[in-house]
């Protein structure tokens, strides 16, 4: 009998794809969310009418707590009535009944720790986009690590994913979700009073980096003009001047996954 090898995982499920985006299955997960995310927090969205009600693109924006994904599937779900597709860390598909409840969503586990390969994650992705669905992506990650919970660095999968299918990359920015759970904190505060506020951007220029031979560096360029416009949103949204350069946790000899804060005592 074949042996995983050390340090790997099994490989997960992906999502099946529906014709269309707000089917049944999706509806009886939103009907019973909505209602909670509602209790939790009020959302109120900037530059709505800038994202397509149709048609392929990835949606990218800035990571501070666990809450952002609800604050952007809501977003999605009901202020665009069309259905929120994430790339999401392996680990919560590996929880029971939630990961079958994020696979009936149509969400796409992303391997990161387990030592499998992320082909069939993206296949799914690109299929995604080619049906002309939509994919939400936080570009970092993972949460911050910035100190002051600005933008950090990047990962270049949203940008190569965007680029290699050809779509359109829009930026949103949030604010106000660390006031309901803190970043990696476990003091849940929610409160219908309080607000999550969300600035929609512009389509981000990436026609210079749209060409057959794109190089690694240019994907890294080109994901670094991704960062640096979902951090001027959030400049908007705070009311202040980010530092002059994207916190970069390697070079702060700080984790790449997993609770930073938590390593660091």
């Amino acid at each position: 009998m074949a042996t995983q090898p050390a340090g790997t995982k099994g490989v997960l499920p992906m999502p099946k794809f529906h014709k269309h985006e707000r089917h049944f299955k999706l509806a009886l997960i939103a009907g019973v969310l909505i209602p909670l995310v509602r209790l939790m927090f009020g959302l109120r969205v900037t530059g709505l009418e800038k994202l397509p009600k149709s048609g392929p693109y990835v949606l990218v924006g800035n990571h501070v707590t666990n809450v952002d994904a609800l604050a952007v599937a809501y977003l999605v779900y009901v202020k665009l009535k069309r259905a929120p597709h994430f790339l999401a860390k392996e680990g919560l598909f590996r929880i029971p009944v939630l990961g079958k409840i994020l696979l009936t969503a149509g969400q796409i586990p992303v391997y990161r720790t387990s030592g499998q390969r992320n082909d069939e994650p993206l296949k799914v992705a690109h299929d995604y986009l080619n049906h002309g669905h939509m994919i939400a992506i936080f570009p970092e990650g993972t949460l911050t690590r910035d100190p002051d919970m600005w933008p950090m660095r990047g990962k270049t999968g949203a940008v190569r994913l965007a680029l290699d299918s050809n779509v359109p990359v829009y930026p949103i920015a949030h604010w106000g979700s660390h006031e309901i759970l803190p970043r990696y904190g476990s003091k849940f505060r929610p409160g219908f009073w309080k607000h999550v506020d969300v600035l929609v951007g512009d389509q981000i220029d990436l026609d210079k980096f749209r060409h057959p031979q794109i190089t690694p560096q240019e994907v890294t360029d080109a994901t670094v003009v991704v960062m640096h416009t979902i951090t001027g949103l959030v400049e908007q949204l705070r009311g202040q001047k980010a530092p002059g350069r994207l916190w970069d946790p390697a070079a702060a000899g700080q984790s790449v996954t997993g609770n930073f804060l938590k390593d660091k005592k």
